[in-house]
């Protein structure tokens, strides 16, 4: 068990402190702003005690997604790079979405 635990340990400081450089900062933080997106979403969703998506929700999924991009293709890894960029034209069509939901109610308006 010991030897187990120690080899753990060995592989768990070679990927968290050993590799640690500007680019997994990167991709820590480029995490964190992805992950906002579900807090923001949770936040207004028990403000307004219903399942709703808030713009910030898009905000947050397009920079936390972009970032990951940037930090996928600085890793080279084909798989992580698809499925941002897949996910970027979402985000972005759902923000252009709202922009022309919002333009059509202003224009109702006048």
């Amino acid at each position: 068990m010991a030897n187990v635990l120690q080899e753990l340990a060995t592989w768990l400081h070679e990927v968290f402190v050993k590799q640690f450089d500007a680019w997994v900062l990167l991709g820590f933080v480029a995490q964190f702003f992805f992950s906002m997106r579900f807090v923001v979403q949770w936040v207004a969703s028990e403000r307004a005690k219903r399942s709703v998506v808030p713009i910030a929700f898009w905000f947050f999924s397009l920079g936390g997604g972009g970032l990951l991009l940037i930090y996928a293709i600085q890793r080279q890894d084909p798989v992580f790079i698809a499925g941002q960029s897949l996910g970027l034209f979402i985000y972005i069509r759902n923000l252009w979405l709202i922009a022309n939901e919002r333009k059509a109610a202003m224009t109702k308006v006048d």
